[in-house]
């Protein structure tokens, strides 16, 4: 779904400004008249207008420690005003400090707490926004904080567990392309004007790696006008809808790594679930917020699409098998859960499963891929080196024979 950039009036007439992930314009302007709030303007975000910011990003890490500070000072019987004062002093993230500070001043004029995150998107997810909001009203609040700060841990950890596990072979291929770039554009050159000179029939491959040499020295700048190109096309193309969709559907399909996407989007799924339900959150209610959450589109659409059977009467676990991109033990385990009537328990046994599977799948793509990377490396580099050195052993040969 888009984001919206929105301008509204709050209760006290002061003009604030936000953002939400919704389906249409209409949808942004009902939903903020129903939180009592007067929208003024409200348009879509593009890649020409979407504001730019260099290092403000919210991580989990960092809202998983808002949260046990938070549960920290509202357990040791502070009000949730001086709690909000506290932890804007104490936050050094500028873009997380301002916005906590907007939350107190909308906490001071009489709003609730869910209320005051609630006008800044950009920094609390829905999930959290939720989750107090159930706090307030059962008097849980500080129960809410500590069930989230739990929460964005173990996302935090989940989401390390599988940027390592793509990290390393994208370092090694950085590597391994700047290798065959010196060779290509400095290595080869050298000995270009050394066969010149020489009465030499050149094999074939060496013909290839000079004729690719010489083009690399020579138009340099169209190729890094080329790659410039593609990550600027890819980031526009990704930023659409379709993008997306598309790059979501290649990423299920990549070997081994696609089955590490379906993993932990499972286990996140489950952990997610298990959570909002905990704290008296409806299923469907939980399952959409769920489902905003989810990196890769197509999972999201499944689950948007889960949701909505679920609001037809239909059990979760039915739409979630008929989807065909969960494990089968993700749906089984939902279903006895739904028999059972002990749903969290079921999906945080699930969650456990999955992130541990993760973290096996993980040490398993390092496994297979570095001596994988390396013998690719290894072939490549040769055959640079060894269409250099036939050459050479060639003009030695005549030299001697001389």
């Amino acid at each position: 779904m888009p984001f919206f950039d929105y301008v509204i009036l709050d209760q006290s007439g002061k003009e604030k400004k936000g953002k939400m992930e919704a389906n249409d314009v209409e949808t942004v302007r009902s939903q903020l008249k129903a939180q009592g709030l007067i929208p003024i303007a409200v348009t879509e975000e593009t890649l020409l207008n979407k504001e730019i910011t260099f290092g403000g990003g919210v991580k989990p890490r960092d809202l998983s420690l808002f949260c046990k500070q938070f549960h920290s000072v509202l357990a040791a019987g502070v009000t949730v005003i001086n709690a909000l004062q506290m932890l804007s002093e104490q936050t050094e993230k500028k873009s997380m400090r301002k916005a906590i500070r907007d939350v107190q001043l909308a906490v001071e004029k009489g709003e609730t707490l869910a209320s005051g995150m609630g006008g800044q998107p950009q920094i609390f997810p829905p999930m959290l926004i939720n989750m107090v909001e159930a706090g307030e009203a059962s008097g849980n609040l500080d129960t809410a904080f500590e069930r989230m700060a739990t929460q964005f841990e173990k996302d935090a950890k989940l989401r390390s567990v599988v940027i390592r596990a793509m990290v390393y072979p994208i370092i090694v291929c950085v590597v391994a392309v700047a290798v065959v770039i010196l060779m290509l554009t400095f290595v080869v050159p050298q000995f270009m004007s050394m066969f010149d000179d020489a009465d030499i029939k050149l094999p074939k491959i060496t013909l290839a790696v000079i004729a690719v040499s010489d083009f690399m020295v020579k138009f340099w700048w169209l190729m890094l006008l080329i790659i410039a190109g593609i990550v600027i096309g890819l980031h526009f193309y990704k930023a659409s809808d379709t993008g997306r969709m598309t790059l979501s559907r290649i990423g299920l399909r990549i070997p081994l790594f696609g089955k590490l996407i379906v993993k932990s989007s499972a286990a996140r799924f489950t952990r997610t679930l298990s959570t909002l339900l905990a704290a008296g959150i409806s299923l469907i209610d939980a399952v959409e917020i769920t489902a905003k959450i989810m990196d890769n589109q197509v999972i999201k659409d499944a689950l948007i699409e889960a949701k909505e059977e679920v609001e037809r009467g239909v059990p979760l676990s039915e739409p979630l098998e008929i989807s065909g991109l969960f494990p089968p033990m993700l749906y089984h385990m939902v279903k006895i859960g739904e028999e059972t009537g002990n749903m969290e328990a079921m999906l945080d046994k699930v969650a456990d499963f999955f992130e541990d599977d993760v973290e096996q799948t993980t040490q398993v793509l390092t496994t297979v891929l570095e001596p994988l990377i390396i013998v690719v490396l290894a072939v490549v580099v040769g055959g640079i080196i060894m269409s250099v050195l036939a050459p050479m052993f060639t003009l030695y040969s005549s030299v001697d024979k001389m």
